[in-house]
Formats: structure tokens, sequence, C-alpha cells
């Protein structure tokens, strides 16, 4: 059965690494034959959030931007995947303010059941992606429907198409077109 896969990338480099671990997963979910929809985080215009709650009674962030429309998105997704770079030992603070301003779902009748998360790092030890999973899986727990499906990491890589050659991107590609 065919499903509505929404991937946010956040990292603020075009045709990063953590871009091209997203387009492996992308590409393996399309063959399977998947809807895939991918939003860039590094195009869009949107604030932080104010902590003003009032989207809990309007079922939408009272700011007016790209964050709205996104998470639109996420709400009718029924898989999301994040993909960030690994920042100070967490995500990119595009994600985190994405995160946050995706409030309003928590209330909501929303379709995702399955979050993906693909990240790469500098750095490549093992115990590099933990902070980034746990803001990950900070934001999953809050929805009683959705499970953390997976991590994909890619350590050791720092520049743009360093990741060519990495087992992660056979892993990326093979999560995408295993989706169930």
């Amino acid at each position: 059965m065919s499903k509505k896969v929404l991937i946010i990338s956040s990292s603020p480099r075009k045709s990063g690494n953590s871009e091209m671990l997203a387009d492996a997963f992308a590409k393996g979910a399309r063959e399977a034959g998947h809807q895939v929809d991918t939003v860039y985080l590094r195009q869009a215009s949107y604030g932080f959030c104010k902590g003003c709650m009032a989207c809990h009674k309007l079922g939408h962030c009272v700011i007016q931007d790209d964050a709205r429309e996104i998470a639109t998105r996420m709400h009718d997704a029924q898989v999301i995947v994040f993909t960030s770079p690994v920042y100070y030992y967490s995500i990119s603070g595009q994600l985190k303010t994405m995160l946050d301003r995706a409030n309003p779902l928590y209330d909501s009748d929303y379709a995702f059941t399955k979050v993906y998360f693909l990240t790469c790092a500098a750095e490549d030890e093992p115990s590099t992606p933990e902070g980034a999973i746990k803001a990950i899986q900070g934001w999953v727990d809050c929805f009683d429907r959705c499970q953390f499906v997976d991590t994909i990491f890619a350590g050791g890589v720092t520049e743009p198409g360093d990741i060519q050659g990495h087992p992660a991107l056979e892993k990326a590609y093979e999560a995408g077109k295993s989706l169930t």
C-alpha cells in the first residue's frame, strides 16, 4: 500500500551530506511505490514559536509564515523523515525551530505513524548522534500513535559530497525501499 512520505531536510547547505541521505531514502521509497514530498527548510521563511499556546485553541499557529504550511504537510503525511547534520551534538537550529512550530499537531488527528531520522557529522564516534537522536525521540514521544522507527547515521563526513560511497547511503535507500 502506497504511503505519503514527507522528508524535512534541515541542512543549510544545498546538496549537503544529510540532504544526500534524504535523496537516497526518497529514491528507495519512490521505487517502492510511495509518494514522496521533500521540504527544504533552508528555502522556508519561518520564525520562532512564541509559546502563546493559541495553536491548541485554533488548530494552527498564529504566526503567518511558511511553518504553518509545513506543519499542515506534516499532519497529512503518514511517514515523516527528518534529516539534519549534527551540530554541537544535537539537531540543527532550523529543525529544532520547525519542531517547536509543529506544536499545533499535538492535539490534532495527525496521519503520521512512523518517523525516521537521517543524520551525519564530521565526527564518526558511535555516540556522536546521541543528542540529536534524543531531540527527535523527545518530539516523537509527544505523539501516541507515532513510532520512531530508525536512525541512519553517517559519521566522518564534513564537506558536501564526502558521503559518496558511505554505507549509510545504501542503508537510507533500503529503509525507503522497505517502507510498509
